[in-house]
């Protein structure tokens, strides 16, 4: 299988560094010339958990420098969500008459991109790699994560299936006949976990500890998981069930719902965000695919997302440098749960 990973960051770098040292031939589009040049000259070196690689030659080059002569069976995006909508059109004409695309970003993405290029060249997919770019060419690998595949649609495809055996001679990869489902309870802690540790500088452990952080984690993620339910989702577990005990009521439940929190900070509450990663390298983040996302569809259909709304107002602003992130910011959230 003819592979091309798009996007050399913290998950991009680690995946291409761990496939080329068990020999897949896999092939890396870098932003521009002058990241490929540097990535030449660097090579590639994971350390963290999975062990140490390196991978000395690579083949980079400029994702514009890809061209008629050049042909995938598989084309992993692993960019941030907005630079896969704006690179997805163009890479589509590299791909081989049954390649087809693996975007493995949060949110609608995959859905986005099916929509608009069609289901017969997007597989959907995400990470539960957790990954850190030390620097360009460095990667630290946090954590024993996979990666999600499937088809959107449902079911498991013999594409599905090839695609894993390839991709899981390097990481982990596992298949979801209800991928749909399995994106979005991933979203719901993206919402909650993944944003409200950006916009605080913590950790979800760090701000849990406090009232506020409670409240506001409750209302972003009860939120989300209403639109999901009102668009028909069928939500799939992950790490820990995506339908909190009790819920909608909550009244006879909260013992076992605290310790189905605990069970969600056990697993990410000592991760530092990725967006916050974004937040300060100046970067933009991709709020609009996550919480942003989440208020799009729940004004449409209807369902009450006023946090999540102000929560992605709230991030542009710091993108923005309008405001900053501080802990402060979890207070003045926490003060519109009672409305």
């Amino acid at each position: 299988m003819r592979i091309l990973i798009v996007g050399v960051g913290a998950l991009g770098g680690t995946i291409a560094a761990r496939a080329i040292r068990t020999g897949l031939p896999v092939r890396l589009a870098a932003r521009n010339t002058d990241s490929a040049k540097a990535l030449r000259r660097s090579g590639l070196r994971v350390s963290g958990i999975g062990g140490e690689v390196r991978a000395d030659v690579i083949d980079v080059v400029a994702v514009e420098d890809y061209g008629k002569g050049d042909q995938f069976d598989l084309i992993l995006l692993a960019t941030k969500a907005q630079d896969a909508l704006e690179v997805a059109p163009h890479v589509l004409g590299l791909l081989a008459p049954e390649g087809v695309i693996l975007p493995i970003q949060n949110g609608g993405v995959a859905r986005a991109l099916a929509d608009r290029l069609g289901e017969d060249k997007i597989l959907g997919g995400f990470s539960n790699l957790g990954a850190t770019m030390v620097e360009p060419g460095v990667y630290e690998q946090k954590n024993a994560g996979h990666l999600l595949i499937g088809e959107l649609a449902g079911g498991v495809s013999e594409r599905v299936e090839r695609v894993a055996r390839a991709l899981g001679r390097a990481i982990e990869v596992k298949v979801s006949s209800n991928l749909t489902g399995a994106i979005w309870s991933k979203l719901l802690i993206n919402c909650s976990v993944t944003t409200l540790g950006a916009i605080c500088s913590q950790t979800m452990r760090q701000y849990m500890e406090t009232e506020a952080g409670k409240k506001v984690f409750r209302r972003t993620y009860e939120e989300a998981l209403s639109v999901a339910l009102a668009i028909g989702t069928r939500l799939e577990r992950l790490t820990v069930d995506p339908i909190p005990p009790g819920w909608p009521s909550n009244f006879a439940a909260e013992e076992h719902y605290e310790s189905w929190v605990e069970a969600v900070i056990a697993f990410y509450g000592d991760i530092k965000p990725s967006m916050l990663q974004d937040l300060e390298r100046g970067r933009k983040t991709e709020i609009d695919f996550i919480n942003g996302y989440v208020a799009t569809l729940g004004h449409a259909s209807g369902v009450p997302v006023h946090m999540n709304a102000t929560i992605t107002g709230l991030v542009h602003q710091i993108e923005r440098g309008d405001l900053q992130s501080t802990p402060d910011r979890m207070n003045d959230l926490a003060a519109q749960t009672a409305d």
